[in-house]
């Protein structure tokens, strides 16, 4: 079946459509239901809901990629310089390519492949719980997926689902042994995001994982030895390529694109930055309450990985989970994103997926729709307003 040593859901008879049939159906209506509440929360507000989804932040940044290619920049008052080279390519070309054969605009085309990608993002995530615990849980992975608060990204023209598309499926071809599969949707991903990076370190350490374990072991009936070596070649040569380009285009050499992002003010810091920043909430009140919720938020998610450590996760997905999650609680970004960065990182999702597909069907309805319901107002009250960076 696999050769990791990881616990595996049994396997079940079905076409693998029509077993993901309940996940994808749920996840369309928890999007629907978003987009519904948005339509009305902007029309009250005299907003367009396409211009909040196609138009600002950083959807106007892949558009003009798209269209324009590459040299785009806007320098600040401060003397910050904000380039178009800080975004990865995959979503401008998709994008590019589907106005070439639709009669889309670039931003619609971009609003067209978030909706392809968030579904095959949400059959990805399915596919990885149902392989490792079941079907139940894999339903209910995708649903708490949805209802996540900042879920509305998903369906926005930014990379998120896309690149969390390309991740979960990666994931799972090393999961099920399909290293040449895997090592090609890690080179995709890390042309989506530079977070791309977290999907080939869970190729890398699976693959290596494997070879120690086989260490003086004659070639077995499993994946051969060459199709591992060569998924971990092929698996960075997305991010690499990209990386190496820009440095080229720049002429800084391969630590271009560090520039790049310095000039964002981003960067790793070790979460520097972000605990200044709630330290800095606690010199005043109700600010105080803020900076509160955001420890209780990151103790959460340590939490949440600690049990996914204890349950056993198979390791690809430990290893992606906590190098998503470090790079975006670690990165000196603008602190707004974080939630989105963490977008990607489903694994951590699993164990509260698993508690609720131990309960009543009728039980675990109610919660995940009553969470989908605050998701989807919490989701227009946002884009309403500050909105995404």
């Amino acid at each position: 079946m696999t050769d990791l040593e990881t616990p595996v859901a049994p396997p079940r008879a079905g076409p693998a459509w029509r077993r993901a049939a309940p996940a994808l159906l749920g996840y369309a209506a928890v999007r629907a239901l978003g987009l519904v509440t948005l339509a009305v929360w902007s029309a009250a507000r005299d907003k367009s809901p396409h211009q909040l989804l196609s138009a600002r932040w950083d959807s106007l940044w892949y558009t003009r990629v798209a269209e324009l290619g590459y040299g785009y920049e806007v320098r600040l008052p401060n003397g910050d310089v904000h380039s178009n080279l800080a975004f990865f390519p995959l979503l401008p070309w998709l994008e590019r390519a589907f106005a070439a054969v639709t009669p889309l605009s670039y931003a619609d085309a971009g609003l067209l492949v978030s909706a392809l990608a968030s579904l095959a993002a949400a059959w990805g995530i399915f596919a990885v719980a149902d392989h490792v615990y079941g079907s139940r849980a894999g339903v209910c992975a995708v649903l708490l997926w949805a209802v996540l608060p900042v879920g509305i990204v998903q369906s926005m023209a930014y990379s998120e689902s896309l690149f969390t598309a390309l991740a979960a499926w990666s994931l799972y071809a090393v999961l099920t042994g399909r290293w040449l599969t895997a090592g090609l949707l890690a080179s995709l991903a890390g042309l989506t995001r530079p977070v791309g990076a977290a999907v080939v370190a869970a190729v890398w350490v699976a693959a290596i994982a494997s070879f120690v374990r086989e260490r003086g072991v004659p070639a077995q009936t499993g994946a051969p030895r060459w199709r591992r070596a060569l998924a971990m070649l092929i698996a960075p040569l997305g991010a690499a390529g990209y990386v190496l380009w820009v440095g080229s285009h720049t002429g800084k050499g391969p630590l271009g694109y560090l520039d790049v992002q310095a000039g964002w003010r981003n960067g790793f810091d070790g979460g520097y930055a972000f605990a200044r920043f709630v330290a800095d909430k606690f010199t005043s009140f109700p600010s105080a309450l803020a900076g509160l919720a955001l420890i209780i938020g990151v103790g959460l998610l340590v939490w949440l990985y600690v049990i996914c450590v204890r349950q056993r996760q198979p390791l690809p997905l430990l290893v992606y989970a906590g190098v998503v999650t470090l790079l975006a609680l670690c990165a000196s970004s603008y602190f707004g994103s974080k939630p989105r960065l963490l977008l990607p990182a489903f694994p951590l999702l699993l164990p509260p997926a698993l508690a609720l597909a131990r309960l009543r069907t009728s039980r675990s309805a109610w919660v995940l729709g009553g969470v989908a319901v605050v998701s989807a107002a919490y989701g227009a009250f946002w884009l309403n307003g500050s909105g995404p960076p």
